[in-house]
């Protein structure tokens, strides 16, 4: 039995695709005029959109966070996983911070300390969970109040956390300060010396020096106890 003409089929060297017999000589002449063969992909594309096809597609790009250079193909792999910039959060205090710092942060972050309700004993952060283990025979799901604490409750405890430090932060920013201002005293006077000003304004100066070492002392004091208590 003879087969239709418009079953037979051809295979077109340019594209390689099946084409019916009736239509095989029209194509031919469309598809190598107008078309190429991307050589990535393999798909057929308008030579008008070659450069476009290759750039929306198979060029590399750049990731928005830390600018490195890779395959589109991975660039959503690489954000979610690899980038350094990507944003992370700290399993002490859940504060979000970069990839590239979590390390360091969690060093100073881990030191810090946690008050556990079963031995009336501070422990720190990073060793934690071993505590309840090894002393209180407890893991993550049966721990006490410092593990078995809700979600939104385990997030007012990292922004307490967080507040504290930038407490501490502050204070130390403002002992610094007074401390600088107390040494430009103490070279103000020694000028003032040096080009012999008069007894009263060196005394004046020696009192605010004084009074600057004081409130310097204080405040010192305050963050040792705050510290401490941590």
């Amino acid at each position: 039995m003879a087969i239709p003409s418009e079953q037979l089929t051809s295979i077109c060297t340019h594209c390689d695709r099946a084409i019916p017999s009736p239509n095989f000589d029209l194509h031919t002449a469309h598809c190598a005029r107008n078309l190429e063969k991307c050589k990535l992909c393999g798909d057929m594309v308008a030579k008008r959109h070659v450069e476009e096809h290759y750039l929306n597609t198979h060029a590399p790009v750049a990731c928005p966070q830390c600018s490195e250079t890779m395959d589109r193909e991975t660039l959503a792999v690489h954000k979610g996983e690899s980038c350094p910039r990507r944003i992370v959060t700290c399993e002490y205090c859940e504060f979000p911070l970069p990839a590239i710092d979590l390390f360091e942060h969690q060093e100073v972050c881990g030191n810090r300390t946690e008050y556990c309700h079963l031995c009336s004993r501070y422990i720190r952060l990073r060793e934690r969970i071993d505590h309840e283990i090894r002393v209180h025979g407890t893991s993550d799901s049966t721990a006490g109040p410092s593990r078995d604490a809700s979600a939104p409750e385990r997030r007012e405890q990292g922004a307490e956390r967080r507040q504290r430090h930038g407490v501490s932060q502050k204070r130390l920013l403002f002992t610094i300060a007074i401390t600088g201002v107390a040494v430009l005293l103490g070279l103000v006077k020694c000028l003032a010396l040096l080009l012999g000003m008069p007894r009263l304004s060196v005394r004046s100066i020696d009192s605010s020096v004084m009074q600057m070492e004081l409130q310097t002392q204080h405040l010192s004091m305050q963050k040792l106890n705050g510290d401490t208590k941590l």
